[in-house]
């Protein structure tokens, strides 16, 4: 006779791995940055502080997470894949430049760097196309953050030629 006839030691069976080691990534990328935020204020729905919109994304991104897990136990789906490097290191490349730069020369050059370095992570790039995204997407990011929500952030620092904007 078997365990699970037996009735003691039910195992759960992972039907789909891939889900299950998203989620996993997910909840811990997720209790990382909840984590991270622990010293600043998250205010209130009047007053938002720092805190406050990457808290409830990143508890949001938990809680999808944990659904992959459930997942990953529930249906069936597909097998872990051969991880690749160059995804995660483009990516990586793109939001360390973006952290270098973003104060000098600013989110005009920072921006659009970021975006393309990392859009090289795909084997499938098509570079007159990512210039082309990462231009509009940084005017739309500049006019969101800078102009619409009125966030301090150095749109264009050049101190050789006295420009900070």
């Amino acid at each position: 006779m078997s365990q699970s006839q037996h009735g003691s030691g039910a195992r759960l069976a992972v039907r789909s791995p891939q889900n299950l080691v998203s989620g996993l990534i997910l909840i811990g990328a997720a209790l990382f940055v909840v984590w991270m935020l622990g010293n600043l204020s998250q205010g209130t729905l009047r007053v938002m502080g720092p805190a406050m919109v990457p808290r409830w994304t990143a508890a949001a991104i938990g809680l999808f997470g944990a659904v992959l897990v459930v997942m990953g136990f529930t249906q069936e789906g597909d097998a872990l894949e051969r991880w690749h490097f160059r995804g995660p290191a483009f990516v990586l490349a793109g939001i360390v430049l973006f952290a270098a730069t973003i104060r000098q020369p600013g989110f005009i050059v920072a921006a659009p760097l970021a975006m393309i370095v990392a859009g090289f992570g795909s084997r499938e790039v098509r570079p007159r196309e990512l210039v082309i995204f990462a231009l509009v997407m940084t005017l739309a990011c500049a006019l969101l953050f800078r102009f619409a929500l009125n966030q301090p952030i150095p749109m264009l620092v050049l101190p050789a030629f006295s420009i900070n904007l």
